[in-house]
């Protein structure tokens, strides 16, 4: 196995034991803050906690490795991750779950960005595509894995899936230590900049030519999020379904996904290219929402999921290649920025999703559509008006 493959493969593991961490701390959340006497209130900023400082600390992280290095950011996002996760098992008492969970947020969104950047760094434009496809399918099998291991694991403690997923994390960290080499040279770092004002660097991205693409990052995430943090509700008050029935739901949808990412996503977008895999995304997935709302059997549901799996999966790695591509700023400040629009999805897109839930039933479906026809409508509009070569985000 050659050097680069080597490289992509640990840098999928890592990004597999983080996901594999969020699955198992999301259904596992609202018995440990139950044990502690708190509510719903409670776990819902817990939760937010987490998305916020992914969204303000993953451009900071990027742009640092791109002065310093990508691997000394991406050991200490694994070894926050080793840490947090400990004291998520060791905790008694709530604040010390909202320390753990802030203090997660902070140290874990160097992963991601620092990840990317590296495909970025050591990947051709042709390859990008294919990279980030691996790194996702990664994630997806990470997050299929991760609740059915939370709730194995739980039944002797609710402490031990922590304590396991700091081990798979500590192991990651000894393989990135070992094995993976630095893919920006220290010719290229950024090191004699100033340090990098985030806000300044929000207001041009938005105000920019590939502010479009961060936005339509934003959007795809919204309308996912949607779907994922309601449909538990959603299934139980229309097919009064139990944990089972939503759990091989959703399983099918992680292993769609991850399927489609690691083995459709590079291949439809050297086929037909970034920007028709995104337009197409936006459309189909608006359809798939349409259909999942008129399913009313236990296949069919399964069948629409699946269906809107794949619309998603093959979307979000062209939009990350073609950020990537297009982005005239160092790889770390892209993919941080491209990652916190992620997270600011992963905000706004369960609020929604809840909010409108407890007005009608449908309505989350619904809104879903409009929110995709909406993203495929701004990049028609978008892609029109910039040509392959743009200025994009040229200064930071």
């Amino acid at each position: 196995m050659n050097a680069s493959k080597r490289s992509l493969y640990i840098l999928a593991f890592i990004l597999f034991v983080v996901m594999l961490g969020y699955g198992i701390v999301i259904p596992i959340l609202p018995f440990y803050i139950e044990s502690m006497g708190a509510g719903g209130m409670e776990l819902g900023l817990l939760v937010a906690s987490y998305a916020v400082m992914r969204l303000i600390f993953g451009p900071i992280w990027g742009g640092i490795s791109d002065r310093v290095g990508r691997k000394p950011i991406l050991l200490i996002g694994i070894f926050g991750y080793v840490l947090t996760m400990t004291w998520f098992g060791l905790a008694t008492q709530l604040w010390m779950l909202f320390a753990a969970r802030i203090l997660s947020g902070i140290l874990s969104s160097a992963t991601a960005p620092t990840t990317m950047a590296y495909i970025g760094d050591s990947a051709s434009e042709e390859e990008r595509g294919g990279g980030m496809g691996l790194l996702g399918a990664a994630g997806g099998i990470g997050v299929i894995i991760g609740p059915a291991l939370g709730g194995f694991l739980a039944g002797e403690s609710l402490s031990t899936p922590f304590f396991i997923a700091a081990g798979l994390a500590f192991l990651a960290l000894i393989l990135a230590i070992i094995f993976l080499p630095e893919s920006h040279p220290s010719q290229e770092r950024a090191e004699d900049q100033e340090p990098i004002d985030n806000l300044r660097i929000w207001r041009e991205a938005i105000n920019s030519p590939v502010g479009a693409l961060f936005i339509l990052i934003f959007i795809s995430t919204s309308g996912l999020m949607i779907f994922a943090n309601i449909f538990g509700l959603y299934g139980l008050e229309r097919f009064n379904y139990e944990p089972k029935e939503v759990g091989i739901i959703m399983m099918a949808l992680g292993l769609v996904s991850a399927l489609t990412q690691g083995l459709l996503a590079g291949p439809a977008t050297k086929t037909w290219g970034d920007e028709l895999v995104i337009k197409a995304g936006f459309l189909v997935t608006a359809i798939a929402f349409g259909l999942m709302l008129l399913a009313n059997t236990f296949l069919t549901v399964i069948l629409t999921t699946a269906f809107f799996a794949l619309t998603v999966s093959l979307q979000s790695p062209a939009l990350f290649s073609l950020t990537s591509r297009r982005a005239k700023v160092p790889q770390g400040i892209a993919m941080g920025l491209s990652n916190s629009f992620v997270s600011l999805g992963r905000i706004v897109g369960p609020i929604l999703g809840g909010v409108v839930l407890d007005i009608h039933l449908n309505l989350p479906y619904i809104s879903g559509a409009i929110i995709m026809l909406a993203g495929f409508a701004f990049s028609l509009v978008w892609f029109r008006s910039q040509s392959s070569d743009g200025d994009l985000l040229s200064e930071y």
